[in-house]
């Protein structure tokens, strides 16, 4: 079965995204892009989550996290940050974040966002563990990865979750060591792909019923 492009569509809905603007912190300069990413989760909406810029992330582009301190309370109380890294480093030069493709940006910022999800999901102690496991265990890091890929496509975000496997994984100026550590903890494009053929012959069932 081949996908047809109505399948991989990216069609941001038309509602005013300034709704989701709602308890966030959002540079100017990818305002437009990570507005797209979160009007896929309207779960979300009233969530407090600020995305901030940073030198480096080690061994990351992108990075979801609890702040600390909210975890303390009641899940009502939690609160997220981004973190981005402000240049993407290429083998031998360096591009300024912002200057990626606008798919490439929005399936990064929608796969974070998958994290946030996940992360929702759990108790207190849950996320503790969930830490640990993250950190130490590389079993429990792809099951993390796969889990806010996974999050990404189900709430529609999959051509463009698609679009930042392939520009990772094709791209000749990526260190060899970053592609590899992709293609091992991620979902492949293939297994996207799949998802994808999945969600929309679930659709199409639950359209006839």
């Amino acid at each position: 079965m081949i996908l047809s492009q109505s399948n991989l569509s990216k069609n941001p809905s038309n509602q005013n995204l300034d709704e989701f603007r709602y308890n966030k912190k959002i540079p100017k300069i990818i305002e437009h892009n990570v507005l797209i990413a979160l009007s896929h989760y309207p779960e979300l909406k009233n969530t407090p989550i600020s995305f901030v810029f940073k030198k480096d992330i080690k061994k990351s582009v992108m990075q979801a996290q609890p702040i600390i301190g909210s975890l303390l309370g009641g899940k009502d109380s939690r609160a997220y940050r981004i973190n981005i890294s402000s240049m993407f480093k290429l083998t031998h030069s360096v591009t300024p974040i912002h200057q990626l493709p606008d798919s490439i940006m929005i399936g990064w910022i929608g796969h974070e966002l998958g994290h946030i999800m996940d992360y929702e999901h759990k108790s207190t102690f849950g996320m503790i563990a969930f830490g640990l496991g993250y950190f130490f265990y590389e079993k429990s890091l792809k099951k993390a990865e796969v889990a806010a890929d996974t999050y990404a496509v189900n709430h529609g975000l999959g051509a463009y979750i698609l679009d930042t496997k392939r520009f990772i994984l094709d791209n000749s100026d990526l260190p060899e060591v970053y592609k590899k550590r992709i293609a091992r903890l991620y979902l492949s494009p293939d297994d996207i792909v799949e998802q994808i053929k999945k969600l929309e012959e679930a659709k199409i069932k639950g359209a006839i019923k």
